[in-house]
């Protein structure tokens, strides 16, 4: 008889956590849409030449933060292929390096915003989805279906609704309605996260951008794996953009892609879709074994990293 020696434990405490290189910050040097291309040459300088005196303060503030001057920087650029298309990546992606490159900026890193939904058959948009965690007022009495169901999110109690009662029934008077964390008075918001028009879902530009951010702090994993790794350019780019990389590499001696924190420089009209994007990250649960790897990293070189997410993500509104 054959003895057998058989070792039982659970999948999840084998499973290894991958660690994402990391830079100190990433730059998004711009977020445009397709009226912007279309525009022309000169509305991509106009956006650079606004971008580049900060992304070069922000450099030396944190060369001036790490010893030796030794601060890993690196830029990256979104461009919006998911709700409109314009034009090909051969024909589009050299257009916007000429025109940074004539502002004295390198674009390391070049992203689409559809990867953001879904990228090499990976639902980036889902995974941030089965992560979101309602966040009810105290005198919440279950009348709002959950945001998984509905697709709207909030940061507190919307109004009550005002309408015909039944029989007998006391009247529902207007209420206003009230943020959850509010310092003096109330800032509501309310987020749409999604459509669907005939069994198709259409994510909304706030939600993809959440997930961009998430991408850029390197907090993102499927089943304990980085879902999206940056791709060295090819020699051309191609006629189409389904076969260009989520995120491709231009510059081959860029530092990291993804950051400790991230600082976007973009046009005021974004103010909404940002506010909108940390709405939705402050109820976005990281997973646990990635945010104390991070911790642990930038506690290493003496990095003081903010403990709530959104304090990782500023901006310059220009």
């Amino acid at each position: 008889m054959t003895s057998v020696d058989a070792t039982f434990g659970e999948v999840a405490a084998e499973r290894r956590t991958a660690s994402a290189p990391l830079s100190h910050v990433s730059i998004e040097l711009g977020h445009l849409y397709m009226e912007d291309f279309e525009a022309g040459p000169e509305r991509l300088r106009q956006q650079f030449r606004r971008v580049a005196p900060w992304a070069a303060t922000v450099r030396t503030s944190w060369q001036d933060r790490v010893p030796g001057r030794r601060a890993r920087v690196s830029t990256c650029f979104l461009i919006d292929d998911y709700f409109s298309r314009f034009s090909t990546p051969a024909e589009l992606i050299p257009m916007v390096l000429e025109a940074a490159a004539e502002c004295d900026l390198t674009i390391d890193y070049l992203a689409r915003e559809s990867a953001c939904a879904v990228s090499d058959g990976v639902e980036l948009a889902k995974l941030v989805e089965d992560r979101l965690v309602d966040d009810p007022s105290p005198d919440t009495n279950g009348s709002r279906p959950p945001v998984k169901e509905t697709g709207w999110l909030c940061n507190g109690s919307r109004s009550p609704q005002v309408g015909s009662v039944q029989a007998m029934g006391k009247a529902q008077r207007w209420a206003p309605p009230v943020q959850n964390a509010k310092r003096g008075h109330s800032v509501f918001v309310d987020v749409e996260l999604w459509d669907e028009h005939g069994g198709k879902r259409t994510w909304s530009c706030p939600f993809l951008a959440a997930v961009w951010q998430l991408l850029r702090l390197g907090l993102l994993r499927r089943e304990g794996r980085l879902p999206v790794r940056p791709v060295p350019r090819d020699d051309a780019f191609p006629e189409d953009w389904e076969s260009l990389p989520a995120i491709v590499q231009l510059n081959p001696a860029a530092a990291p892609f993804s950051a400790y924190t991230t600082l976007s420089v973009l046009s005021p009209r974004f103010l909404p879709v940002e506010l909108a994007v940390r709405t939705i990250l402050s109820q976005v649960a990281v997973d646990g074994d990635v945010l104390e790897q991070v911790a642990a990293r930038s506690g290493g070189e003496g990095i003081k990293l903010e403990d709530e997410l959104v304090d990782r993500i500023s901006y310059v509104f220009t």
